[in-house]
């Protein structure tokens, strides 16, 4: 018997396991390869992405495999630049807001950390064949090489095994397609001699074949290449396509090596239901979406820590089992903004029509002019929109409920750095003041419940009180301080995935706002 059993072992099911892991879970995976493929696959991740990854004990050990994306333009057919982004190197979550990286590096570094921490089991060569909801635990089949069955029972389970997933099938879930489907050829791979690319990162949003070359971390690269009409699969998927392609950035077998190559078919998709009972999807599994804008393993990792923090109150007793049915209220709208952005991006630039192509250019080239584009950007920072949030008298989500909460660095105790390195993760109430007078001892111990850092946030400038019932800290660039104080209030409440339950002014506020978190979660309050 184990507390979770994760059916698949890429990035988000390592995730997954950490967190819960660290959370004092058992955890037993079942993968069905007997190794970790060893190709990259995503080569970018967010400044959220970053945040998560950080709170699983890596941060800065994955600078080996790592790299800023940098700059990211996109060129027409004729060269002339459609549109030129610098991505900020530190950006609200505390982190680069895009980092290029290296998937089987980033993987190896996340199984390291996993068997280093207690209660992670990892087995591989099994394929789950069958799920069995007994009501009080989740009876698993798996079966080895030889058709050997192995069976596991497990309080829960995740299914974070990809686009083809077992669990998905088993949930009987529909699932709603956008319908945005091209073939692209993508190829990975690495220089014989080191390069610096100037933009890191290049779309070519070309009619005639529309191409892409990026950062795949550092010493790899990957170039695309968009399958356009008239053209048969079984000569576009070619070795000898492949180096023709490559030619067109003067990428020749004497100065490279092909690590691999393949078909990916864009798509478009989300599982209509992400739970069942005692299972749940996440990742791949819950939702695909095209590459564009790199979110697709960033939603995976925003899922499962969701996911955790949930599930991790549901088994300390200190929520009902209901908390878990936000889990896909919050995640499948969210992940839906993702994907719809990652269309539009995908609609630019796989427009193969030259009438319709030059239309796209002079009004990007137009709004250029005018430097509007990034004043009209729709930001990738998406909020919770539904769900565990603080509300108004309306019913309606509180100003700030939802948004991802900022970051940024901070001293206390003679330490300097980000914030969650220097205060932790977690449940964390971030104040102007030692918030212990505006609280009742039912809502502190509620508080302690959660384990929830209280955080009171000084200027650089204050002197330290004398005696503080939390953590106190200066803000050493203004970023918590200059947010508060944009929202006028003096007090915000923070979930463990980094987004915001809501904020208060005032002692009532502060007392009202911790009282609708013990409602919203409590296993008291959702009986009533």
């Amino acid at each position: 018997m184990t507390d979770v059993l994760i059916v698949g072992y890429g990035p988000v099911g390592q995730v997954a396991a950490i967190l819960l892991a660290r959370r004092g879970f058992t955890v037993r995976v079942v993968e069905k390869w007997l190794t970790p493929y060893s190709m990259p696959r995503a080569v970018s991740y967010d400044g959220e992405a970053s945040r998560i990854l950080a709170s699983c004990d890596l941060g800065d050990a994955l600078d080996p495999v790592c790299e800023l994306s940098g700059e990211y333009t996109w060129k027409n057919g004729f060269g002339r630049t459609l549109l030129h982004v610098k991505v900020a190197e530190d950006g609200p979550a505390g982190w680069p807001d895009s980092i290029s990286f290296y998937q089987p590096g980033l993987e190896a570094a996340l199984a390291e950390r996993g068997a280093a921490l207690p209660g992670v089991e990892v087995l591989r060569g099994l394929e789950v064949t069958a799920l069995a909801d007994r009501g009080d635990r989740v009876d698993v089949t798996a079966v080895d090489a030889d058709g050997a069955e192995h069976p596991f029972t497990a309080d829960w389970v995740i299914g974070c095994d990809g686009a083809n997933s077992f669990v998905r099938r088993w949930l009987g879930t529909t699932v709603t397609d956008l319908g945005f489907t091209h073939d692209w050829l993508v190829c990975d791979v690495v220089l014989h001699e080191p390069h610096e690319f100037k933009p890191n990162n290049l779309q070519i949003c070309d009619p005639a074949r529309p191409r892409t070359a990026v950062s795949a971390g550092p010493g790899h690269r990957r170039w695309e290449f968009m399958r356009v009409p008239g053209e048969t699969l079984e000569e576009f998927r070619t070795e000898a396509s492949v180096w023709r392609l490559l030619g067109l950035f003067d990428i020749t077998p004497d100065t490279a090596r092909l690590d691999r190559y393949g078909v990916y078919t864009t798509q478009a998709c989300y599982a209509d239901t992400w739970r069942a009972g005692r299972v749940f999807l996440a990742g791949d599994a819950a939702h695909v979406m095209p590459p564009f804008l790199g979110q697709g393993m960033s939603s995976g990792f925003r899922d499962v820590i969701n996911l955790a923090w949930k599930l991790d109150l549901v088994h300390q007793g200190v929520a009902d089992p209901a908390l878990l049915d936000t889990y896909e209220v919050e995640r499948r709208a969210h992940v839906q903004h993702a994907i719809r952005m990652s269309i539009d991006s995908g609609r630019v630039i796989c427009e193969t029509d030259p009438k319709q192509a030059a239309g796209r250019d002079s009004v990007m080239l137009a709004a250029l002019r005018r430097r509007t584009q990034q004043k009209h950007a729709r930001s990738l920072r998406e909020a919770v929109v539904d769900g565990v949030l603080h509300r108004g008298p309306d019913g309606v989500p509180a100003p700030l409920a939802g948004d991802p909460a900022p970051q940024g660095r901070v001293t206390a105790g003679g330490r300097t750095g980000r914030f969650d390195d220097v205060v932790g993760t977690g449940f964390v109430l971030l104040t102007l003041e030692d918030p212990t007078p505006a609280l009742d001892p039912d809502a502190v111990a509620f508080l302690d419940a959660l384990g929830t850092r209280r955080v009171t946030v000084r200027p650089a400038d204050a002197a330290p009180p004398a005696d503080a019932a939390g953590t106190d800290v200066v803000d050493l660039d203004g970023v918590h301080l200059t947010w508060l104080a944009g929202a006028n209030a003096d007090a915000a409440l923070i979930r463990p995935d980094f987004y915001v339950f809501g904020v208060a002014a005032g002692p009532d506020g502060l007392a009202a706002l911790v009282d609708d978190l013990r409602q919203q979660v409590s296993a008291r309050a959702l009986h009533l």
